[in-house]
């Protein structure tokens, strides 16, 4: 296969001069021989989709889905568990890993100078002990894994630690924009996307994060110790109530924070799921989502009015009448078929709140008038379109 490696490489190294990493296409090709090839740039206000349609289009330059806005709530009777021990702790680790490499004062102090946090007692009692550093231990794979297995995870080196903000944690629009913050009031962990006191600290070996958690739920205590699930947009799992029970007494059971007897802030109707949009609306819901359905179309008048909806998402067929979303005035997210933007974009009812939008297709459509639908959309909130490239030639058959 290495003429088609070489023909890639050709291709991509031209990308590159371009300042392009990909590039999406769409190829006609007719019995005679002529071919049309339509080069599409998606451009920054278009995120990679499926194939050659387009993902998410962002209508408000930097705008990012609410759960990625939202704050942890103050609980100012947050408290650091009984079981903290910042001496204990660094007694045990120097008596398991006697001759690790720890961080001096000015290290320290360096690395919450530009984290921008203060690092808890305990965390810092733990880099005394070891700074966690690669060149520290020679390449000696065994050293590495006595530190792991002393601390009860894979430790981060001191000048890698981070702070998992909302935007640590990136995700696509369609996806990011139908998920909810919801920190029930026995929850120990806020049930957020990212928190600027969740200092990240190690690895679980798996790729997910070891955290401790300064901004605890309403039953949480200061400085406990979290696990961010790679495979997770939002929310995080309790490990241990403090980093001295994680590491001494090895008491590390993870406790999620979801909860099934609240009201969910996320709904999605269809042939599994809930089967009416009367099942789902309530005041506290955020996002709506409309999946596969043999039913009749579903009108929308029940979630009308709702406070907090800000998502909808229908798949394409679902709706009797895609003007009635006209009445949901505060969605900053709105997904539909080709058709239902149709209908918007003809009755100029396409609603101005939002922040970004995607176009759902269903089956094998021709790209290039999706694309041409993208444009219309980006075109009303003055955006960068999809540019498009048509090389046009004729292939021996």
């Amino acid at each position: 296969m290495q003429d088609e490696v070489d023909a890639v490489q050709r291709i991509l190294s031209a990308l590159a001069d371009v300042g392009l990493d990909s590039i999406t296409f769409v190829a006609e090709m007719s019995s005679t021989g002529r071919s049309v090839l339509h080069l599409l740039t998606f451009g920054p206000a278009v995120e990679a989709g499926i194939g050659p349609y387009p993902g998410s289009l962002i209508l408000v330059e930097g705008a990012v889905p609410e759960p990625w806005r939202r704050r942890p709530h103050p609980v100012p009777r947050a408290a650091p568990a009984a079981s903290v021990d910042a001496a204990l702790l660094e007694r045990t680790l120097r008596e398991r890993i006697p001759d690790a490499t720890g961080a001096t004062e000015a290290e320290i102090a360096a690395a919450e100078a530009w984290l921008g946090v203060a690092l808890p007692d305990e965390l810092k009692a733990l880099y005394r002990v070891t700074r966690g550093r690669w060149q520290d231990w020679g390449d000696d794979y065994a050293a590495a894994e006595r530190v792991a297995q002393a601390v009860g995870c894979e430790l981060f080196p001191l000048d890698e630690l981070y702070v998992a903000s909302a935007l640590s944690r990136p995700c696509p629009w369609r996806f990011a924009a139908t998920e909810a913050v919801v920190s029930p009031p026995d929850a120990a962990v806020q049930g957020l996307v990212g928190s600027p006191g969740w200092i990240v600290f190690g690895d679980n070996g798996g790729g997910d994060r070891i955290a401790v958690d300064l901004t605890p739920g309403p039953r949480g205590h200061v400085g406990q110790i979290i696990m961010l699930d790679h495979e997770q947009n939002i929310g995080a799992s309790l490990l241990a109530d403090s980093l001295t029970n994680l590491v001494v007494h090895q008491r590390g059971d993870r406790q999620s924070s979801y909860r099934v007897d609240q009201p969910t802030a996320v709904a999605r109707v269809n042939i599994q799921s809930m089967t009416s949009i009367q099942a789902a609306a309530h005041p506290g819901l955020e996002v709506l989502s409309i999946g596969v359905w043999d039913g009749e179309p579903l009108s929308l008048a029940p979630v009308t009015g709702l406070p907090r909806l800000r998502t909808l998402t229908a798949y394409p067929g679902t709706l009797a009448d895609p003007l009635e979303i006209a009445k949901l005035s505060g969605l900053e997210y709105l997904e539909l078929g080709p058709e239902e933007w149709r209908v918007l974009l003809d009755a100029g009812a396409v609603p101005r709140t939002l922040s970004a939008a995607g176009i759902e297709v269903h089956g094998n459509r021709h790209p290039l008038p999706i694309v041409a639908l993208a444009n219309e959309l980006l075109a009303l909130w003055d955006r960068p379109p999809i540019s498009q490239t048509i090389l046009e030639g004729h292939v021996e058959v």
